[in-house]
């Protein structure tokens, strides 16, 4: 059962984080789930009075707000044009529209859960997230770090020539995902992503295989490589023998929606 002793909303990110250096604080986000965890808060905090609520288009670069609901995320219009519905793709069976409406971008990311389709399809659009106090950092190397008092602000994407895809497979249309899989061609760098393995989301550089364009040839080449690489566990939803297949088939069939979406055939 949780057990909050002290419900915090500070008027600045400076008071904010203050709350969270101390001990036994945690920042709520959208509050589902650590609200079925069993743990003791001595401070839990809300950023609801930080603004950061907010996609903004700042120069060349998108702004997300930590506190940007997934909900608005699946119905962004610049967000989905700009990713031809991939974001949407990505959210759209989390759960229901209730819990879309309360979960936030910025939860999703900074607890790096395995299952996260929202790490899975934000590491594959090669963005930053931005740290109070640290600054801005990769989202792939933020992916790998260890859990800080840091508080996630804000995550920002680069408006840089982009294509992306993103599928994943579940058992059930709004159950975890069993694999999901991300693929992008960003200023003509290639990336894949795959997540729910069931570890938090992997990054592989697929710029070698694809120089010449997506070919049958090159995705089969690029896919021998990634499931050579790529570390696979089993849980109550899958095995690993059967997220390695799923993976097989996800990556192709994510390079020949890319294929069409880059070159129409």
């Amino acid at each position: 059962m949780l057990s909050i002793r002290n419900y915090v909303r500070p008027q600045t990110i400076e008071e904010a984080y203050e709350y969270a250096k101390k001990p036994l604080s945690v920042v709520l986000g959208g509050m589902l789930w650590l609200k079925m965890q069993n743990r003791n808060v001595n401070f839990a905090i809300d950023l609801s009075d930080l603004h950061l609520d907010q996609i903004e288009e700042i120069d060349d670069e998108i702004h997300i707000g930590a506190m940007v609901t997934l909900r608005e995320l699946e119905t962004n219009e610049q967000l989905n044009h700009f990713t031809q519905g991939a974001i949407k793709e990505s959210v759209r069976h989390i759960v229901g529209v209730q819990f879309r409406n309360l979960a936030t971008i910025g939860g999703s990311i900074y607890g790096r859960f395995g299952f996260s389709d929202v790490l899975t399809l934000f590491m594959a659009l090669d963005c930053e997230v931005e740290l109070y106090p640290t600054g801005r950092v990769s989202i792939k190397k933020f992916a790998n770090m260890k859990f800080t008092k840091d508080i996630l602000t804000k995550v920002i994407i680069k408006k840089a020539p982009t294509n992306v895809v993103y599928l994943s497979q579940r058992n059930i249309s709004t159950d975890f995902p069993v694999l999901t899989c991300a693929v992008s061609n960003i200023n003509q760098h290639y990336t894949c992503i795959i997540g729910a393995r069931p570890l938090h989301a992997v990054a592989f550089n697929g710029d070698s295989y694809f120089e010449t364009g997506i070919t049958e040839e090159s995705i089969q080449s690029f896919t021998k490589y990634v499931l050579s690489e790529l570390k696979l566990g089993s849980n109550s939803r899958a095995s690993k023998e059967y997220r390695q297949k799923i993976a097989k088939v996800l990556i192709k069939r994510a390079f020949l929606q890319l294929k069409e979406d880059v070159y129409g055939n």
